[in-house]
């Protein structure tokens, strides 16, 4: 049986403005896609401590971060893994390795999205302002999913099961969400990449696969017993 739980929770962003780091070397590009996004209302701080990344975030705590894959010392899959150890705020990777095998590992490493290089401003202002709707259009209202004595928590993106906890990526959170709405149902393969990419029809199909494969591997290192069964060529069915 499938629950919505709904408790009226209002919460408010410092000065209303979403926060982004940027942690791009190249200064040039850096600072043309800050002064971009200033004019659309973000706060937007650059990475210039290129040794100190982690650092950078703790003191900004931004909402999103947009992330190089090249950079000195370490690489972005790097600060990737350090950032989520301690968080599941939305990356995006800028990279101009834009080939299939580091779209699958900035997938891998808890990455949200990617954009390759170059890119047009106009197109960067339009994926991120997608990726900010999806993942913080939900706080104005603390909500709870429940299926089979498993709950999905709307406001922090968790999932429990008695007294297991598993904090999950965004992605990872909006394939379960979708999953926990249509419980019991098949959902196409479509449905859920328009969910997590708005723009869908540029992402390799491989990609959700990636996602679903590391998700049911995370739900099984969590000792959380829920089975995604794959409807071939239809798409994932949450079952009973």
């Amino acid at each position: 049986m499938f629950r919505c739980y709904n408790i009226k929770k209002v919460i408010e962003g410092k000065n209303g403005m979403f926060r982004i780091l940027i942690v791009e070397d190249d200064h040039m590009i850096s600072e043309k896609m800050k002064k971009h996004l200033e004019k659309w209302g973000y706060e937007v701080v650059c990475v210039t401590d290129f040794a100190n990344v982690l650092q950078h975030f703790e003191q900004f705590a931004p909402q999103l971060v947009l992330m190089d894959i090249g950079l000195p010392f370490y690489n972005g899959y790097y600060w990737c893994g350090e950032i989520r150890k301690s968080s599941q705020v939305p990356i995006m990777f800028i990279s101009s390795a834009s080939d299939n095998m580091n779209i699958v590992m900035a997938v891998n490493m808890g990455g949200d999205d990617f954009i390759a290089k170059p890119f047009d401003l106009e197109v960067l202002a339009a994926k991120v302002q997608a990726i900010l709707r999806r993942t913080y259009s939900f706080q104005n209202q603390l909500s709870v999913l429940e299926y089979q004595n498993i709950f999905l928590n709307l406001s922090d993106m968790s999932l429990s099961c008695g007294e297991r906890r598993l904090e999950l990526t965004r992605n990872e959170f909006r394939i379960l969400q979708i999953l926990f709405e249509n419980a019991g149902a098949v959902v196409t393969r479509e449905s859920i990449m328009k969910r997590l990419w708005d723009d869908e029809c540029f992402v390799d199909d491989n990609t959700l696969t990636v996602n679903m494969n590391r998700l049911r591997k995370r739900l099984d290192e969590a000792g959380i017993n829920m089975v995604i069964s794959t409807k071939k060529g239809v798409g994932y069915q949450l079952d009973e």
